[in-house]
């Protein structure tokens, strides 16, 4: 066929006889005159001046977008280039019916192709280098393309060519876009004056991108890339480089930061309570506020979701068309082959051109990806959204948290727990419900009009399989109910388990030399075999909701198409059933989501309440009170009615004897000039909080620059009065005055003014901040070295930082290195002292401390550090030694002020209580002299020594835990790591799949595969039905056809029916194997961890051992079941698909290539920045929620130093910090839906255009189509659900690699029947060149040892710390290696007993009293053995019967958790009724007496002489005056036995190691 632009086939073609613009063909070249101007203009100026003209922008990312109009000029440009292909296609089409080549009808609309992409690209270069002028080019192309295309249409007006004809509305559509796009620009000239003005306009970047630290641009980027996320690449790239950190990812923009959201909440918010101002029983609605404050947003992700919808259904309507058409070409070709085929009148009528099977091919294509990109967008609005809400309720929550009313905190009204819920669970919950409340509007709409359109294609037939569907959806909503019930009751039965577990962990050196390891390993299996169950009923109900979700659609189908064979005269046509195959996909998405929707919507209703209960709750009063002279009335919180009020009184006061003295006459103390006052309180009547006032009637008066003391009985009210002074508590009547100091001296006033109003405050209760030493002591002043180190040896510091690993700069509180309450005290007290106030408020700060430790503080710290200062004291204490240090006492008592005034005043005017104090001070100075033997603050510091020195080891253990994610500098190791980075831990796979059992595995693939073959024969079977009935001539006889239609759906029926049976099965399979395998895992790791040797919990911290049993075991419990079951099945069904439609058209196959290596790389890119990403969210939640918890815990100290600001911007930075990385984590995820979805469409695309062109039947043709368009839906889930699957492994890499552990040896060489029952009878030690150490990598801790120990003696072991005497204790029950040497008890050596029949033979004490929850009775005999009147001897022995007697329940009495309902003495003696219940001939004690009082140690000492007088009594003592009386004492100095006698003859070597011990210890 020849060429010609006009074509040939036609004479009249370039007849210009009735004037040129009459030709067509004329009109149509000129047509094509401002697009090559266009590209002639463009091309130079983009391809050469481009790199003079970038250098003028000075900012770091060329995302600025500076034109006005900018995305309606996108959209305009995009329907532009819409039309422009379907005037391209259009043209082809008619030019299709011609006798020859029409280049007319086409060329110029691939030029007007051509030149819009050039001129978006031209624009989008001009725009980020901010250089207007040269739009004129387009100004200039937009008016030509105008002009030429109103006369294209004026010339169709004059032909009266009619509206119906598609090129005619296809001309004045363009008219009417370049009109537009001529008026964008117009307007861009009319702002940027770049043109045609005197002055053009300038302007500056906006403020977040000349913050190079902003590297999030979805709000910056041009509209292609704000849909394509295009701007995610070189995060998501680089990632393979090195992994993502938050300096990666930046800051937030302005506008999704947490305080900006907070303004427009809390505006909102606000709005709302002047509204029910006068309504005194309607609280402000937050629902209102929320809408207030994001409600446009959430309405534009509404539309985007309706657009998204509504787009949805051109899938289904695409493939009827295309089967349609494609069974109608036959009659077609008949059908054209009459028409005449005119040349210049071959008009296209929209109805032909969309019956061409190849355009609504593409139209198909263009409909899936819009509609993947609106549904993108909405996801990506709401989430932004969802976030920006929970910054701005997380802001308003810590702020309602700082203004709480104090006895709201001590009352209980509102406990820790509930704060914490608030913050890390209700505003989630807010967030979630956000995210999917589009859904709420969007499918009712969908549900709808998916019906509509059955009912259209099928009758009523649809109407059954649609009430099918939604008559099962309340079923999913009655299972999504059980599965939240199920999981609540899983929670109950983990935390149980975590306790039990955590108590062994705690304990586990005494279960281990006891040999009870498995009594309590069996009690956390108890509870594990509970919490198994309660998982079953998970894993069943999970399974159920899966299996709706399979067998609906199934049923539905099943149904209608029954119904539709008997109930129709006409055949079922292939294009019905596909097309209503593909609209029930569509159907039950949204009413399986619905169930989950409306659950999230009913918590976020009850979220609400919460949120409404804790903002209305009461605040402390206004705080002009400390920033004025004038004092203003405290104003009394008003208490909501309905509350009932309770008598408070926190502290029950002791009776005391000042009880039989009549109150004295109050006196005025002496008078004070008005400047030496710096707080004076008149007439203060004070409550916390139940209007029953605590402090009454006080009258006292706080001298400037000198020292208050408080002193009086427990529980008088002096903390209170503190609070009272400092405005926690609610003033019922009366005044406090803050005196405004040297208010006239202005230098002094510039000085002060800082700080004037905030006062050093340290609380009874010792509270740290999770961050360094140095950072809780300067706690936000600036740092003094001088003054730090004064302030440090002040509270004898130094010496407890030396010993913690990184100094100062050691991490401490809830997260850090736990301190012991004598440290925590010291360390708030340094913070008071350090900072730079008038006024500290000391609130009994010795009662921690030992007798050194106070006397040190009190003369550095307050006397010197302080006084030199003359900054006011006020101090709390109940040592009374120091109140002759005091400038001022009050004395307190039952809520009022007893006396008033200094010493000498106390002395003169109330002689009695004077000599009272008096016989108080002789009865401490006597509990003092006992004190000073026993040493608090060393044993402190040992414990703290004990508790790092394996902490290198422990550094090395958590190394090799995330050696995977190590990091090292090399280039060599750099590929190895970025290679483990990029690979699935298949092998942490298999070991997880083979732990479930290989039955079970072999099921689930079996059951899976099965399941996938069943649903693809169902369609299968429906497209030979479909193509088979059509293939019958409607001239056969009736009744084949009947007989014929019978046997189609009986098969039908018997395959849809196997085909739910399956679904059912494999849902069940895979959560009972999933269960086997946690079941099996977590087994493992208990019997494993709890035989491990001691060594590995001294060197592997507590949290890290918990974590596996408490986040690990969660994730293989409940995570990743569901995650391999969608894993899965979206990957076999797309393989499913690739198949059927690579049988349907085998050349699909060669197009696929290249869509498997774009997918192969987007899924491996996408994986390690998830999980980079993933981690980054995890990591920036823990600190947010602990400083919530923190605040909540210090709330009094941080108000009364005034930092309430510099606390809420830490919030507000940590809050930011969380929302970057999940915002990131979002748009990741974006990236790759819209990637694959693209993907997606592309194979649908592909798949239409090979099987129209190559396929024979209709009915492969719509299955073909079919499956490509479920590929889409679920590409993405296969990588997502890839990635889940890939951060869920490392819980089972972490768990096994514990697993590798070596155990203890518990086989001995003896069988435990050979030993003798009562062995060791007599209690003969022989100990014979004893080598000891930790591990066989390791020094040797004991060296050839020898000694010789008869029966019954009492023998001391002393030595300094570190000199192996603990190891010797260990030695005896094989705790430690023996490497060498051996110890013969009674004639057997304990290395060959077994390890259970050694330990449970002997006893031992240890230093620190463990007690387990539980009761008395299963505390001293967890084996149940002895008789009760056995335990209650061991208990008379202890000294505790009459005290345990006492009990409610007696021996049954509860004891909690570590024992705390005791005292440390009387847990201590606990244990020694234990040691005693178990009736051995040998004790060992260990330190035993180190962490009890002189009395307790003496009572303690006593019973073991009497008691276990037939026993040996092996003693390690940390006092030497323990063992003088002892019949033999070792000495061991570095491992050595360096001496061995009796305590006299060792005394009288004057030279000798026991000697200086015993005088250094004196």
């Amino acid at each position: 066929m020849k060429v010609a632009f006009c074509g040939n086939d036609n004479a009249s073609a370039y007849d210009i006889s009735a004037g040129v613009l009459k030709n067509v063909c004329f009109v149509d070249a000129l047509n094509l005159v401002p697009h090559v101007f266009l590209l002639f203009i463009t091309f130079p100026i983009l391809f050469i001046g481009w790199g003079s003209q970038s250098s003028k922008v000075q900012i770091h990312h060329n995302t600025w977008l500076h034109f006005p109009g900018h995305n309606l000029r996108w959209i305009l440009t995009f329907t532009l280039l819409f039309v422009h292909v379907c005037e391209i296609a259009e043209g082809i089409v008619s030019d299709a019916q011609m006798k020859s080549r029409h280049l007319h009808l086409f060329l110029p609309a691939m030029m007007g192709f051509v030149a819009a992409t050039t001129a978006i690209v031209y624009y989008h270069n001009i725009e980020t280098s901010n250089f207007p002028k040269l739009l004129l080019a387009l100004f200039l192309y937009w008016i030509m393309a105008f002009v030429t295309k109103t006369i294209k249409l004026v010339r169709y007006c004059e032909d009266g060519v009619p509206l119906s004809q598609l090129r005619f509305c296809i001309t004045g559509i363009m008219v009417i876009l370049y009109g537009l796009l001529m008026a964008v620009e117009i307007n861009v000239i009319r702002v940027r004056r770049y043109v045609f003005f005197m002055n053009p306009q300038k302007v500056k970047p906006p403020e977040d991108l000349q913050d190079l630290g902003v590297r999030f641009l979805q709000p910056f980027v041009n509209l292609l890339s704000k849909a394509t996320y295009w701007w995610m690449n070189t995060l998501i790239i680089s990632a393979h480089k090195k992994p993502i950190d938050l300096k990666a990812i930046g800051k937030l923009p302005i506008a999704m930061r947490a305080l900006t959201n907070y303004v427009c909440l809390k505006e909102a918010y606000e709005e709302q309570k002047k509204k029910v101002a006068n309504q005194p029983n309607q609280i402000p609605s937050i629902w209102l506020a929320m809408y207030r404050a994001f409600g446009r947003p959430i309405l534009l992700s509404s539309t985007f979701r309706y657009l998204a919808d509504l787009l949805g259904f051109a899938g289904p309507l695409c493939i009827s068309g295309i089967v349609q058409s494609f069974q109608n070409t036959s009659q077609n070709a008949t059908n054209t082959t009459g028409k005449s085929k005119e040349t210049s009148n071959s008009y296209l009528s929209s109805q032909d051109f969309l019956g061409n099977v190849y355009v609504l091919a593409v139209l198909l294509f263009l409909a899936l990806i819009l509609q993947r990109t609106f549904l993108q967008a909405s996801y990506y609005v709401t989430i932004e959204t969802g976030i920006n809400l929970r910054g701005a309720l997380l802001a308003m929550i810590y702020n309602k948290i700082l203004r709480l009313s104090t006895s709201n905190l001590s009352m209980g009204e509102m406990t820790l727990g509930q704060i914490n819920n608030l913050v890390a669970i209700e505003t989630n919950q807010l967030m979630w419900f956000l995210f999917l409340c589009p859904n709420l509007w969007a499918m009712p709409v969908q549900i709808i009009m998916g019906v509509i359109l059955l009912y259209n294609l099928l009758g009523v037939s649809a109407l059954v399989g649609a009430a099918v569907i939604v008559l099962l959806a309340p079923i999913q909503y009655f299972i999504a109910t059980k599965l939240a019930e199920a999981q609540k009751s899983t929670l109950d039965y983990s935390t149980e388990r975590l306790k039990k577990t955590n108590e062994i962990l705690k304990g586990i050196k005494l279960l281990k030399l006891y040999a009870w390891e498995h009594i309590f390993c069996t009690s956390v299996e108890e509870t594990r075999t509970k919490e198994l169950i309660s998982l079953k009923t998970f894993a069943l109900y999970t399974s159920l909701s899966i299996f709706m979700n399979a067998a609906i659609p199934i049923a539905a189908v099943l149904a209608t198409f029954v119904t539709y064979e008997y109930q129709n005269e006409t055949t079922l046509q292939p294009a019905q059933a596909f097309a209503s195959l593909s609209l029930f996909h569509i159907l039950v998405t949204p009413l399986f989501l619905l169930s989950t929707v409306v659950r999230f919507a009913v918590k976020a209703i009850i979220s609400v309440q919460k949120l409404n209960e804790f903002f209305i709750s009461d605040e402390i009063g206004d705080d002009s009170w400390r920033s004025a002279e004038s004092s203003v009335t405290y104003e009394s919180c008003k208490k909501h009615t309905g509350l009932h009020t309770k008598a408070i009184n926190r502290k029950q006061p002791l009776r005391h004897q000042l009880d039989s003295y009549e109150q004295p006459l109050r006196r005025q103390p002496r008078p004070l000039e008005i400047d030496d006052i710096a707080i004076k309180v008149t007439n203060g009547y004070f409550s916390w909080g139940s209007g029953l006032a605590t402090l009454s009637n006080i009258n006292i008066r706080i001298p400037t620059g000198q020292m208050t003391m408080i002193v009086g009985q427990v529980g008088c009210g002096k903390s209170s009065l503190l609070l009272a002074i400092l405005g926690e508590m609610q003033t019922l009547e009366g005044k406090v005055h803050w005196n405004n100091i040297n208010e006239t001296d202005p230098s002094c006033e510039a000085t002060r003014s800082r700080n004037r109003y905030s006062v050093a405050y340290a609380a009874q209760k010792p509270w740290l901040l999770n961050a360094t030493v140095e950072e809780n002591i300067i706690f936000g002043s600036p740092f003094n070295k001088q003054r730090y180190k004064a302030v440090t040896d002040a509270c004898s510091l130094q010496p407890d930082i030396d010993l913690l690993p990184f100094g100062d700069q050691t991490e401490i509180g809830e997260r850090g290195i736990n301190l012991s309450g004598g440290q925590r005290q010291r360390i708030c007290v340094a913070r008071a002292l350090y900072q730079n106030t008038n006024i500290v408020f000391l609130d009994d700060p010795f009662s921690a401390l030992d007798i050194h430790l106070s006397d040190h503080l009190m003369q550095e710290g307050i006397l010197k550090f302080l006084q030199e200062d003359k900054r006011t004291l006020i101090l709390v204490t109940h040592k009374l030694q120091y109140l002759p240090h005091a400038d001022w006492i009050i004395a307190m008592k039952d809520g009022y002020v007893l006396r008033e005034g200094t010493l000498k005043d106390i002395q003169t005017k109330d002689v009695e209580l004077y000599e009272h104090w008096k016989t108080l001070m002789n009865r401490q100075d006597q509990e003092l002299e006992k004190d000073m033997e026993t040493d608090q603050t060393t044993l402190e510091r040992k414990t703290l020594r004990r508790a790092m020195y394996p902490r290198e080891s422990k550094a090395q253990l958590e190394d090799e835990d995330e050696e995977e994610e190590e990091e090292e500098d090399d280039d060599d190791n750099m590929s190895t790591v970025m290679r483990l980075r990029t690979k699935m831990p298949w092998k942490t796979c298999w070991r997880y799949l083979t732990s479930g059992g290989f039955f079970l595995l072999f099921l689930m693939i079996f059951s899976k595969l099965l399941k996938h073959s069943v649903i693809v024969a169902i369609d299968y079977w429906l497209a030979r039905w479909t193509s088979m009935e059509n293939g019958n001539k409607t001239g056969d006889s009736a009744d084949p056809q009947r007989s014929n239609k019978s046997y189609h759906v009986a098969v039908f029926s018997m395959l849809c029916g196997a085909g739910i049976i399956l679904c059912l099965i494999t849902s069940l399979t895979v959560e009972w194997m999933g269960l086997t395998a946690a079941k099996n895992l977590h087994h493992n790791l208990l019997n494993k961890i709890i035989l491990g040797p001691i060594r590995f919990f001294d060197t592997t911290p507590l949290g890290l051992i918990l974590n596996r049993f408490s986040a690990d075991t969660n994730i293989i419990d409940q995570h990743i079941p569901p995650t391999l079951e969608s894993l899965t099945r979206s990957t076999l069904l797309c393989l499913s698909a690739i198949g059927m439609i690579s049988y349907a058209t085998p050349w699909f196959l060669v197009a696929l290539v290249p869509l498997g290596v774009a997918f192969y790389f987007i899924q491996k890119y996408f994986r390690v920045a998830s999980k980079d990403l993933q981690e980054l969210d995890d990591s920036t939640q823990l600190p947010l929620l602990c400083h919530f918890s923190e605040t909540a815990e210090g709330l009094t100290t941080i108000r009364a130093f005034r930092h309430e600001a510099r606390f809420k911007q830490h919030m507000l930075e940590l809050t930011d910090t969380n929302n970057i990385a999940y915002l990131f984590l979002s748009a990741a995820n974006r990236w790759l839906e819209v990637r694959t979805d693209y993907l997606g469409a592309c194979i649908v695309l592909t798949a239409a255009v090979t099987s129209i062109t190559h396929g024979s039947d209709s009915g492969l043709l719509g299955l073909g189509l079919l499956y490509a368009l479920t590929i889409t839906n679920y590409l993405n889930w296969v990588v997502r659900n890839l990635a889940d699957l890939e951060v869920q492994m490392g819980a089972v890499k972490k768990v096994n690699s514990f697993l590798t552990m070596e155990s203890e040896n518990y086989e001995g060489t003896m069988d435990p029947s050979q030993v003798p029952k009562d062995w060791p009878q007599e209690g003969e030690i022989k100990i014979e060149d004893l080598c000891v150490r930790y591990e066989n990598n390791l020094k040797p801790v004991l060296k050839h040892v020898k000694a010789y120990i008869k029966p019954g003696q009492k023998v001391g072991i002393c030595g300094r710390t570190g000199s192996g005497k603990s190891s010797l204790s260990l030695a005896f029950f094989r705790m430690v290696d023996i490497f060498d040497g051996k110890i013969v008890i009674d004639g057997i050596d304990i290395c060959k007993l077994p390890l259970h029949t050694l330990r449970s033979r002997l006893s031992i004490i240890l230093q620190d009293p463990i007690l387990f929850s539980g009761s008395i009775r299963f505390n001293l005999d967890p084996e149940c053995k002895c008789t009760d009147d056995r335990l209650w001897e061991a208990l008379e022995i202890a000294q505790l019967k009459n005290m345990v007697k006492s009990l409610p329940g007696g021996l049954d009495a509860v004891v909690t958790e570590g024992g705390e309902n005791f005292s440390v003495g009387q847990r201590q003696l606990f244990c020694l009724a234990r040691a005693f219940v178990r009736k051995s001939s040998i004790l060992i004690m260990d330190e035993a007496t180190a962490s009890i009082d002189m009395a307790t140690e003496n009572i303690l000492q006593k019973v073991v002489m009497t008691a276990f007088v037939d026993r040996t009594v092996v003693t390690i003592a940390h006092r030497v005056s323990q063992i003088l009386d002892g019949d033999i004492v070792l000495v061991l100095s570095d491992g050595v036995l360096a001496e061995c006698d009796t305590a006299s003859n060792l005394l009288l070597k004057e030279d000798g190691l026991f000697t200086t011990l015993v005088k250094t210890n004196k």
